[in-house]
């Protein structure tokens, strides 16, 4: 027997004096960090989950999840055991299903994350979507800024819809475009082009301090003069000012266009060179589920496409 035989002889034998069946009720105190949540998660009363937790720790030699004032916390060991674990499970689940993905039948909870802005441009179409073509699974769009590992591992993200200004590591692919542009309340003077109203009306800024964003890094280099009237961390919230306060500011085109199709605004193009703003797929890069990844891809691009902007 050669000693490759040898090793997986040695780990089959390793892992037959292992309850596998403790790994399910693991990765739902992984992922709940709760005896009680995680309990009703897989259907265990809380004592059997009491008693589960005590077997993973001695099988695992850790603590696995820790007190930490007011809060329960996992270990680095715990935290290093989350995505491994639910690539493993997730293929068991393919190997004992006799069907790939159905999405007329599956119930799994599909998790999107993105920015605000971006979930509002297309978070209800694909909301609508989800609900025609897998009507038992739950949408749960998590909005955030950034992407890092941790929505991937600590809360089982599927798929992150990116700013192309926020930079990964991970594979990206483009699911549509944007720029950026002048908004105005559709009172200002008629005929005025972009570059006019930024430096005839008074602005409602965005305020993303301590950064600015690129558009008045543009205007201070070419030397325009404006003045700002309101600030407001909130970027959703500048379209309903211009619109029930005038002024002018300037936002992604996709956000404008929503927002003009029921507030009296005016989309004007931006007067100088910028960078596009492109959103990108980028996804769980231990996503074991090709047959689901390839379905959800076709649906995020088809939600593009409705609203005409892939």
């Amino acid at each position: 027997m050669n000693s490759g035989a040898s090793a997986t002889d040695a780990e089959l034998a390793r892992l037959a004096s292992v309850n596998l069946n403790l790994l399910v009720p693991l990765m739902a105190l992984l992922e709940e960090r709760s005896v009680t949540q995680a309990a009703a998660k897989v259907g265990l009363s809380q004592p059997a989950m009491s008693h589960a937790l005590r077997r993973m720790r001695t099988l695992l030699g850790d603590e696995l999840i820790v007190r930490q004032g007011a809060t329960m916390v996992l270990t680095p060991r715990a935290s290093e055991l989350i995505a491994p674990l639910r690539q493993a499970l997730q293929q068991t689940a393919r190997i004992v299903t006799s069907s790939s993905f159905d999405p007329a039948v599956d119930r799994r909870v599909i998790t999107v994350a993105c920015t605000t802005s971006t979930s509002f441009v297309i978070g209800s179409a694909l909301a609508r979507l989800i609900a025609e073509r897998a009507p038992n699974t739950e949408l749960r769009l998590k909005t955030t800024n950034m992407t890092s590992p941790t929505v991937f591992t600590d809360d089982g993200v599927d798929v992150v819809l990116l700013s192309q200004k926020f930079p990964t590591q991970l594979a990206r692919e483009r699911l549509y475009d944007d720029r950026w542009v002048v908004l105005a309340h559709s009172s200002a003077p008629e005929g005025a082009s972009g570059l006019e109203l930024l430096t005839t009306l008074p602005h409602v800024a965005f305020d993303s301090s301590p950064h600015r964003i690129r558009p008045y890094e543009v205007l201070d280099e070419q030397g325009v003069q404006y003045g700002v009237r309101d600030r407001i961390t909130d970027n959703l919230m500048v379209p309903h000012l211009v619109a029930h306060a005038g002024g002018v500011a300037v936002h992604r085109y996709r956000i404008a266009a929503a927002f003009s199709s029921y507030l009296d605004l005016r989309v004007e193009e931006f007067p100088f060179p910028l960078p596009e703003l492109g959103v990108d797929m980028v996804w769980n890069p231990w996503l074991a589920d090709d047959d689901f990844r390839s379905w959800m891809r076709d649906i995020l691009v088809e939600t593009a496409v409705s609203l005409q902007i892939r």
